[in-house]
């Protein structure tokens, strides 16, 4: 029996049941579109990450000299008690980096995390929860902001303590609408400041403007807010191909000032922004460690339903599989026949997968922030998982099948 013969008849079986044939596939096709549209759901946040929320948060051609990694919450207790004792960041440490990186384009200082929040009051207008930085004039070259009017903070404004303040356009839109705000004054925290200067917008990452906040010479923030634990020093290179270089003659001269010897660990971080995407897919590795058991689980349930609804098909053929065998057809040839429909019909239910979570994926990048990014291999897998568990499942009842006796099978009714 020519093999196309033998796909024609699965087509045409299943065809014959179309009502049948869908049941049966539904753990599959429920299984399989959930594993498409979650890998989609990660795969499109992991480059979302490393593309937008990575370079805005840390800058493009930048590292960071931290006191604690970025990776906090996948460090062990006891690690984090040992960094916990690490010195702070301070200005002298920003001028060893400095003095051994005069190629630099910006070395900066800035506020640390956890970010204030304070209600910017301009006249009778409030507005509420504003990240409040502080910041040196560097910091405006590294996250490579532009203005849309105003100028950035400089030194003066450092070494005077000044109050003066640089705003996003979220809140020069929100408490300025129809307004220059440039030359006004609002409260922060209480104290007056001047506005004088206004960043370009950045937009929106997953729904989380990146243009509400203001900035405040760092020198002014530790007046008020006092100095952080977790305060960063950032600097940012010509080229991207100049960063592993500076990064080490960074923990070089770092390591000189803190006075550490050979061998001795680190008491302080320096990390760009791929530690921050790698500490993201350390936390999607999560779930790609749970997706597959879940989907092992209905994949199995799918595939006992096929091997039950094919032993039943058995059952109800046994008289055509008789025929078959009295006009010269071999236990090959039935077994194939039962194997062919059983993988057929499941890798139809891998396909309908399939396209049922890229339509899923599409729908949930379309009425939410998070993205999708539906990938070949994905797809290649869910037809994957449908043919094999097609062919797995269906050997037993193709066995079954081409077992059966001929003249037995012929008298069934």
């Amino acid at each position: 029996m020519r093999f196309a013969d033998v796909l024609l008849t699965a087509l045409t079986q299943i065809r014959a049941n179309k009502l049948r044939s869908f049941f049966t596939l539904l753990g599959i096709i429920v299984s399989v579109a959930f594993l498409v549209a979650v890998i989609a759901i990660i795969q499109g946040m992991n480059a979302y990450v490393k593309e937008n929320i990575a370079n805005a948060m840390i800058g493009s051609n930048t590292f960071q000299v931290r006191r604690t990694p970025i990776n906090l919450g996948l460090i062990e207790t006891e690690d984090w008690r040992r960094m916990q004792r690490r010195p702070k960041i301070t200005y002298a440490d920003a001028e060893v980096v400095r003095t051994a990186l005069p190629d630099a384009e910006a070395i900066s200082i800035t506020s640390g995390w956890p970010t204030p929040q304070s209600d910017i009051v301009w006249r009778e207008k409030t507005l509420g929860d504003v990240l409040i930085f502080g910041v040196s004039p560097e910091h405006q070259v590294v996250q490579d902001y532009r203005f849309s009017s105003g100028v950035p903070l400089n030194d003066i404004d450092i070494r005077q303590r000044r109050n003066v303040a640089v705003v996003g356009a979220d809140v020069a839109k929100n408490l300025f609408e129809g307004v220059e705000p440039v030359g006004r004054e609002i409260r922060i925290r209480g104290e007056l400041f001047t506005i004088v200067g206004v960043v370009a917008a950045k937009g929106r990452v997953l729904g989380q403007s990146f243009d509400g906040f203001a900035m405040v010479p760092i020198t002014t923030f530790e007046g008020m807010y006092g100095r952080r634990q977790t305060t960063t020093i950032s600097v940012k290179l010509h080229s991207a191909l100049d960063v592993d270089q500076a990064m080490k003659r960074a923990e070089e001269a770092m390591r000189v000032s803190h006075r550490l010897r050979p061998g001795e660990e680190p008491d302080f971080s320096i990390e760009t922004a791929d530690a921050l995407v790698s500490f993201w897919k350390q936390l999607t590795g999560v779930l790609f460690a749970v997706v597959p058991a879940m989907v092992a689980i209905g994949i199995i349930v799918g595939g006992i339903v096929i091997m039950n609804i094919m032993l039943m098909s058995v059952k109800d053929r046994t008289h055509e599989i008789g025929l078959r065998k009295s006009v010269g057809a071999t236990h090959r040839d039935i077994s194939r026949q039962f194997l062919a429909e059983a993988t057929m019909l499941s890798t139809i239910g891998g396909a309908m997968g399939a396209g049922g979570g890229w339509a899923f994926a599409l729908l949930i990048a379309f009425i939410s922030p998070l993205p999708a990014r539906v990938t070949i291999w994905s797809i290649m897998l869910a037809l994957g998982l449908g043919a094999s568990v097609g062919l797995i499942f269906g050997v037993y009842p193709a066995t079954r099948a081409a077992r059966l006796d001929p003249v037995n099978a012929m008298r069934a009714e």
